[in-house]
Parts: structure tokens; sequence; C-alpha cells
């Protein structure tokens, strides 16, 4: 078993990321990236495989309070850098300190200030507010405001510092996945979970925009986290019961489908999880409760946006391509996409933007990123035949069913393609392909390098249709 992340598998992988954006810039001359984007992408590729190797092998050996010490306040002391470097960053590009087409952003911003104010005038229901000021939100809508206007009480509408906080919450999830993967599988395969998200350019990148989806990151991992140790302590905690359910009810505020997908994983894995780890008795008792409390606690608004879900689940993935090919800048292909093409690619996608778009800018920020994603999902995919073969999959039904079930949601939305979407589930994604990576033998060198190729050539293809789609070729 391996315990470290093999230099042949990152010298490999820079090795195809590098021929990758070569032979796009040069196929596509006339779209190639400026050099400031490669160096972006080259910067995210080879600080993740090179620190993966160096990190798994330099950490092995130290003790477990040691190691969780370097890695949160390594994981901190990197998005702190990042955070700040890219505040300034945008501003210098954009003329403000927010991304490029910023839109969701400016809303929050908007909404942030206004609940700023609301609070400094005593009023602290702000959702009838909200309403009203933005002509109504959904309550997957109403959460992040809400978390925004009470930080930008306290920091007095620090942009800045309400991003150090995002990193705060990403180095916290970095040392609660450690914790979960070393419960779930090894010490070893734990320190290795922790690393990738330490390193893993997508949990970088989202510190420095203003975008909930730090916060649901880190409310989803730390869900999964206390539920899992909930589950496998010999009896049940009131203290853990009661985070699971405060942390899985918020995220219902954040995205209606998470908080659904959490507590559907956390009822299978209840039943579902060896008996041997938990016992009939308490799986009984813990499924009357939650049972219970999420009767009580689900307000009508959720019950009625999770309808709305169910209902249209066949429309709104194909209502959403269709306007895609069709909006100024679209892509004519889109149209052709579906479920169909998603579900087989879940944990691969999306793919690297290599070519340069202008309404596409932020996508090319994180080409490095999502090309790490590419290749890491080898192992994943890798590790879910190895735990289904191996008959070991009871022992972590609750990450693969929130990963999975989240995953699936996502196939099926409108939100396929969108490297956003995909973030809650890339924790998770990370710790099977440390699982994976930690059964490899010799014979599997070879099915990586072909991986990387088909990766190479889905790449090439992929900047063909972006390029094609929109006319541009």
């Amino acid at each position: 078993m391996l315990n470290y992340f093999p230099k042949i598998f990152s010298d490999k992988a820079i090795t195809y990321y590098v021929i990758l954006v070569v032979a796009v810039s040069i196929l596509f001359f006339n779209y190639a990236m400026p050099w400031w984007l490669i160096l972006f992408g080259l910067v995210e590729v080879i600080s993740f495989f090179l620190g993966a190797n160096y990190l798994t092998k330099a950490w092995a050996n130290v003790t477990p309070k040691t190691f969780e010490k370097r890695l949160f306040w390594t994981a901190f002391v990197i998005r702190v850098i990042y955070v700040i470097f890219s505040y300034f960053f945008y501003i210098e590009m954009t003329g403000k300190p927010f991304e490029f087409i910023p839109g969701d952003v400016l809303f929050y911003d908007e909404m942030g200030r206004y609940g700023h104010y609301l609070l400094s005038n005593g009023i602290y229901d702000l959702l009838p507010y909200f309403n009203v000021y933005a002509g109504g939100l959904a309550a997957s809508d109403a959460g992040y405001p809400i978390y925004l206007a009470f930080v930008y009480w306290l920091f007095d509408d620090s942009i800045l510092l309400t991003r150090l906080l995002n990193a705060l919450w990403l180095s916290i999830a970095c040392v609660f996945m450690y914790r979960l993967a070393s419960r779930t599988f090894d010490e070893h395969i734990g320190r290795m979970t922790g690393i990738f998200c330490l390193l893993m350019p997508n949990m970088i990148y989202y510190c420095g925009i203003h975008l909930k989806e730090s916060l649901m990151v880190f409310l989803v991992v730390l869900f999964v986290e206390r539920a899992d140790k909930l589950i496998r302590g010999e009896s049940i905690n009131i203290i853990l019961l009661l985070e699971v359910l405060l942390v899985g009810a918020a995220t219902f505020f954040l995205r209606t489908a998470l908080g659904a997908v959490l507590f559907m994983a956390l009822a299978m894995a209840l039943v579902f999880t060896s008996g041997k780890l938990v016992g009939w008795g308490k799986k009984a008792v813990l499924i009357a409760l939650l049972a219970i409390v999420l009767s009580y606690s689900i307000g009508g608004q959720v019950q009625q946006e999770l309808g709305f879900l169910i209902e249209n689940r066949d429309s709104n993935q194909s209502n959403s391509m269709q306007w895609r090919a069709e909006r100024e800048h679209g892509n004519s292909f889109a149209k052709y996409a579906g479920a169909a093409v998603f579900a087989p690619l879940i944990f691969t996608l999306p793919f690297p933007t290599v070519v340069y778009i202008d309404t596409q800018i932020n996508q090319q920020m994180l080409n490095g990123g999502n090309y790490v994603k590419n290749i890491m999902s080898f192992f994943t995919i890798f590790a879910l035949f190895t735990l289904i073969f191996n008959k070991e999959w009871k022992k972590c039904v609750l990450p693969l069913a929130s990963m999975g079930g989240y995953l699936l949601v996502i196939a099926f939305s409108a939100f396929a393609q969108s490297e956003r979407f995909h973030l809650p589930a890339l924790p998770f994604v990370l710790m099977f392909a440390a699982y994976g990576v930690s059964q490899m033998q010799n014979k599997h060198k070879t099915w990586f390098n072909l991986w990387c190729i088909f990766i190479l050539i889905v790449g090439i293809a992929w900047s063909w249709f972006k390029l094609k789609g929109r006319g541009l070729i």
C-alpha cells in the first residue's frame, strides 16, 4: 500500500499539461491564452503535483497532532497569501476587488451592505427586508446574504477581511477531511487527503472571491465529519447530534438540493453501514430522531423549492442547455449536451478552458485547477471500483453517498459543466483519490498513462468545441 504520492504520477501529469497548453496554443494560435493565464495554470498544476509528492513524504512520520498543526497553518498561510494577492490583482486588472465579469458577487456584496445597514439600525430579522429589497429570495439564495450581512457588520464592509474568513473556513476543512479520511480508512490515507485538500487550486481560488462556495464547502465537510463521528461513536452523543442537525439545516439556505442530499446520505449511512461499526439499535434510534426533527424543522419554503426541483428535474437541464446555445456569446453545441454526456464523466468534469475567450477569463484563471481534478479523478474512479469489488464500500457509506448523491444531482441539473457547482463534492473526490493512490501497483501505471493521454485528447477536443460552437473557427 502506498502512503505517499509517487513522483512518476506528478511528472507525467505536469508533462501532459504542458503538452496540452503547447498543442492548443499552436493549433488555435489566434486564440492562445496570454502568458499570465498560462502562468496561472502552470503554478496551479506544478504546485499541486510536486507539492503532493513532497509533502506526503515529508510529513509521513510526524505525530498526528503535529500533522494537524502543519496542515492547518500551511493551508491558512497559502490561502491568506492568495487572498491578499488576488484582492490587489483584481483591482489592477478590473478596477474593483472582484473577479472578471463578476455576476452574482455584486448582488451578494450589495445585499451584505444592505444587511449591515439593517443590523446597525437594530433590525435582526433580515429575511423580510431582503425579500422586499431583492424582489423575493428563495431559501437557498438567502443564506449567504444573511451571513455576509453579519460579517460586514463585524468588519465594517471589509471585503479583504471577509475573504480572510474564507481562508479560515477552507483551512479548517482540510483538517476535518484529514480526520474523516483517517477514521474511514487509515492515518496515511487521511494525511494524503488533507494534503490534497491543502494544495487543491480550486479550494484556494474560491477564498479570493465573493461567492458562497467557501462557506458551503466548510459546512458540508463539517456535516459529514461530525455525522460520521456520531455514527461511529459507542453511544448517541446529543451534542454531536445537535451539531449535525444545525449544520445540515444551514446548508438548505445555501443550496436546497445540497441539504436534501446530505440528509439522504446520512439516512443511507445509518441503513447500510456495516453492523460491526454501528449497532442496529443505535441506527433505529438515530433514524427515528432525524425523521422527527426534520419533519418539524424544514420550513414550507424549503419544501416548496425541493418539490419544484423534483418536478422540473427533466426540463431544467434541457432548457438551460438550449439557452446556453442561443444566448449572446453562447455555444451552439450546448443544446446537444445532457445527462447522458455528463453522468459518465461527472467525477472528471469540468474540462479546462485553455483557449482565450474574452467572456471566460475566470475559467481560464482556474484552468490548471480543473486539469488537476481531471487527472485526480482517475484515482477516484479506481478507488470506487476497488471498494466495490473488494466489498469494502460499507465502511465509507456516508462520504460516498454525500459525494455520489450530490454529483448525481449535478449531472441532471443545468450546472453539470459549471465548475463552482462541483465544489461541495470536491473534498470527497480527493479523499477517494487518496484511497485510490494508496491501492496503486506497478501494473496500474500504464492505466494512469492512458488516462493522461485521454485527458490530453479531450482537452484539445474541448478547445475546438468551445471555439467552433461560438463560430470563432
